[in-house]
């Protein structure tokens, strides 16, 4: 019995200890998900040399404590204590320089900050520096030993297991990185798709949405450059807080997104993402932040922004890395996708041209050939009710002929190069109008329009037919209009005739006023008829004598 006592006064014999370390060291390595090889590691320390409380602190890129994984603490006693150790104190002593640290009485020691209310009491301490490879990863901090404090077994035996952890720390790393790193691989192969059969901003949402997810973040919004040069935009954005951001501006001094977008370097930070106004109702709940360019055809398309939560871990050089890969092969994608689409634009203006050379050189002539024949055969026949059909059917010709000649300008757009003529402002207005009558409006057009109706001529033919088209839209209720512009005998004559129910002077004197004003000034005349059937509106101006322009209303 007294043999026993003894044995017990000695506590546990190195066989035991060795045997301990076995299991702590067993526990740690054959877990690959990096914060449960976290726990274990403090678990299996405390267990190891009998500690009531243990943690492990992750050492933050930039200093100070990212990470603090702790046993002993109830959850109700820890939300009391408030916010997790920050790396002060013996603490920040192990941070500075990562030497073990062993002491008797915490209280003793001048490096120690004291501990902050409701927290329980702490006397005895170890502190063991956790290495992976040659770069300290965090420490190990060991409190309360059960017989009254640690030894320097108890050191070597920590020591030992911290050794052990930081192995299974980087294999636990590398596995996780591996995996991320499939997961990006994957999601470029799906996004390309995307890219290649969504319009733009359906892409650029996609895109954000899978770089937000892959990379555990918060928001992930696109900058691009503002008109401002001195301001940068928020042109896309998803995640926490995207509302708020979206369309936000912010200055490009001392932005890491301007930096990023002329550098065209992708960076990582821990620092706030701008101490711009227009952040500052959500600046404070960012956390650590990484911006990518994203370059499509030698031109910077903007920068894709990516934030975690206050808290979070810090982005590290491989996810940096990944993103970067994964935006560069996005970009890729966006420069094939608008190349596609205008190589397909292309395609649209080739067989644009190509149906108005068909309209022109065979249509028309055919049309025009048969008119010419109607005329001869209108000619021999005697004055009659035969005779009419006929000259009525080669005035519908003429008239298609017209109508032909309207396809034919409008499937030919203006070269960027030159000013819109008014024939195609005219199309313009037709189109316009189109979603507000039961089908589009047609145009015609008849003589030298372009070359007559130009400078304020033009403005007022413009508004003429603006006004008379809204007219038409609001109140005839017609299934048909049409606009004939011609050039006849030194007139310049607008025609815009519906087939609606008609209208009352009272309603529209205001607009009316305006097109007779603008033809009295011109020296020209302005007449509506109208009626059940329809309404016609006919303005008429001479185009050799020019008014004063001020006098012209707008």
């Amino acid at each position: 019995m007294h043999q026993e006592d003894q044995s017990a006064d000695r506590g546990p014999s190195a066989t035991d200890k060795l045997r301990a370390l076995a299991e702590a060291t067993q526990s740690v390595v054959e877990e690959l998900d990096l914060p449960v090889v976290l726990q274990r590691i403090v678990d299996a320390a405390v267990n190891l040399v009998g500690a009531q409380y243990g943690a492990v602190g992750v050492i933050a890129p930039h200093g100070g404590l990212e990470q603090f994984i702790h046993v002993g603490m109830s959850p109700s006693a820890v939300q009391v204590i408030g916010h997790l150790p920050e790396g002060h104190g013996l603490l920040g002593a192990l941070i500075d320089d990562p030497r073990p640290i062993r002491l008797s009485q915490l209280s003793d020691d001048p490096r120690s900050a004291g501990f902050p209310a409701h927290h329980p009491e702490m006397h005895s301490f170890l502190g063991v520096p956790i290495r992976v490879r040659e770069a300290v990863y965090g420490n190990l901090y060991l409190t309360n030993q059960k017989s009254g404090e640690f030894t320097a077994d108890d050191e070597e035996l920590v020591l030992t297991l911290a050794a052990t952890a930081g192995f299974a720390i980087e294999n636990a790393r590398l596995f996780s990185e591996t995996r991320r790193r499939q997961a990006w691989a994957a999601a470029s192969a799906e996004i390309t798709a995307v890219l290649l059969s969504a319009d733009h901003a359906v892409a650029i949402s996609a895109l954000l949405g899978r770089v937000q997810h892959l990379a555990s973040a918060a928001l992930a919004c696109l900058i691009t450059e503002h008109s401002d040069p001195s301001q940068l935009i928020v042109a896309d954005a998803t995640g926490e807080f995207a509302e708020s951001l979206l369309h936000a501006t912010f200055p490009v001094e001392d932005s890491l997104s301007a930096a990023v977008l002329h550098g065209r370097i992708p960076m990582a930070t821990e620092r706030k993402v701008s101490t711009a106004a227009a952040w500052s109702p959500v600046v404070h709940l960012l956390g650590p932040v990484m911006a990518v360019p994203l370059i499509a055809g030698g031109r910077s398309l903007g920068v894709i922004l990516v934030a975690r939560s206050i808290g979070d871990p810090s982005f590290t050089p491989a996810d940096l890395e990944m993103a970067a890969d994964f935006a560069g092969q996005a970009s890729v994608t966006l420069e094939l996708s608008a190349a596609r689409a205008d190589q397909q634009r292309m395609m649209v203006l080739e067989d644009r041209g190509r149906i108005a050379r068909d309209l022109h050189d065979h249509v028309i002539q055919q049309l025009f050939a048969t008119g010419l024949e109607l005329q001869n055969v209108a000619g021999s026949l005697p004055p009659g009710r035969a005779s009419e059909r006929v000259n009525s059917v080669i005035s519908s010709l003429d008239a298609a002929i017209s109508q032909i000649r309207t396809v034919i300008f409008a499937l030919a757009p203006p070269r960027s190069d030159l000013q819109l003529t008014v024939r195609h402002q005219i199309i313009d207005l037709a189109t316009e109008f189109a979603p507000g009558l039961m089908r589009p409006p047609s145009v015609s057009f008849a003589g030298p329009v372009d070359l007559v109706a130009v400078g304020g001529l033009a403005d007022d033919v413009l508004a003429v037919i603006r006004e008379s088209l809204a007219n038409v839209a609001k109140h005839s209720q017609a299934e048909q209009a049409s606009v004939a512009v011609s050039v006849w005998q030194g007139s310049l004559v607008v025609e815009v005739v519906d087939d609606g129910v008609g209208f009352s002077d009272s309603g529209r004197r205001s607009g009316i006023a305006n097109l007779e004003q603008r033809a009295t000034l011109r020296g020209g005349t302005f007449s509506v008829s109208s009626g059940t059937d329809g309404t016609r509106m006919l303005w008429s101006v001479p185009f050799t004598d020019e008014p004063n322009e001020e006098e012209v209303p707008t």
